[in-house]
């Protein structure tokens, strides 16, 4: 099976629809423990004590041991949901399952009983294996790739998944982050995932000892001195990425621009690219510009929306080249 992201698998979870067997991987620890969690919400919360199993593989050394893992899973994924449409196993540092130290008669035959499963899963279970590291040479990963769901976690697709990488990292230092520091934090960062966990690690030694972590706690860390792209914005109006140049024009202006600044630099956005861009499109996008120095300095409207409005028609332009902008 080709790799499935983990909002798609989310979206699984959220429809109780869920495969059989999933491979969590990566080196993200805290996204594949918290995706692995998730699917613990497939059970009503007062039934979880009879339909989740968790099993620890870790300490998978010899072939005996390994055989008793295997079977230990095994019987937990053969047993019946009690009372419930579906049974949860999950299966922490899997790597030891999928990838024994040691080669014996033992551990062989645990393999194929494994191998035997993979083929022929429990229709009401779902097994969910947790792993950092697994050999894709390894015969049981070849068969994972042709059985199971293979997650590759860290992985971020959208400020979603950026919100809630932010807010499970917060979560597992034992604190908390308001929704619209998590916010703020997602739109500077987008889906860099690295300066994403730099920002949160310098957050988290900015707050010590907080449980709560404030939005004006995020702006003391990460605003006009974390503003990294400053030409951001004028990046997405020449993509036609309206919603992403809207963000980056917040924080902008969250970050102490001043509004004339950001208009200078629409001003040459519209001077030096778009006639390349759109020339059909320049006189327009020229009287637009002249349009909101004009309100600015008239106080015509409060500066915010004017330059709002002014980002909104020069991405309209760019998407549209034809269009002219009144």
């Amino acid at each position: 099976m080709p790799l499935v992201a983990a909002s798609a698998v989310r979206k699984q979870i959220a429809a109780g629809t869920p495969d059989a067997i999933y491979l969590l991987q990566g080196d993200d620890d805290l996204e594949k423990v918290a995706l692995a969690h998730e699917f613990e919400t497939l059970v009503e919360e007062g039934l979880r004590a009879f339909n989740v199993e968790r099993i620890h593989t870790g300490d998978v050394a010899s072939g005996d041991r390994l055989a008793g893992a295997v079977d230990g899973l095994i019987a937990a994924a053969r047993t019946l949901p009690m009372m419930a449409a579906r049974r949860i196993v999950i299966v922490l540092q899997a790597d030891a399952l999928l990838m024994p130290k040691r080669e014996s008669e033992a551990a062989s035959r645990a393999l194929d009983e494994l191998e035997a499963y993979l083929k022929a899963p429990e229709v009401q279970t779902t097994v969910v294996l947790v792993a950092a590291s697994v050999d894709k040479r390894g015969r049981l990963y070849k068969q994972l790739v042709k059985l199971a769901s293979i997650v590759e976690c860290g992985v971020l697709e959208s400020p979603a998944d950026a919100e809630r990488w932010v807010r499970n990292r917060v979560a597992a230092a034992g604190a908390q982050i308001e929704a619209a520091g998590s916010r703020l934090l997602a739109d500077r960062c987008g889906t860099d995932l690295k300066r994403l966990r730099n920002d949160v690690d310098r957050l988290l030694l900015y707050a010590l000892g907080q449980k709560t972590i404030t939005i004006d706690d995020v702006r003391q860390m990460v605003g006009p001195a974390a503003l990294q792209d400053e030409w951001a914005m004028t990046n997405a109006i020449e993509g036609g990425d309206a919603a992403a140049a809207l963000r980056q024009l917040a924080l902008l202006l969250e970050a102490g621009a001043a509004p004339e600044k950001v208009l200078g630099q629409l001003g040459w956005l519209v001077r030096a690219k778009l006639p390349m861009l759109a020339p059909a499109t320049l006189r327009g996008a020229v009287e637009a510009v002249f349009r909101t120095d004009l309100d600015l300095k008239r106080s015509a409207g409060d500066p915010r929306v004017l330059l709002e409005r002014l980002v909104v028609e020069l991405c309209a332009a760019r998407r549209s080249p034809r269009a002219a902008l009144r």
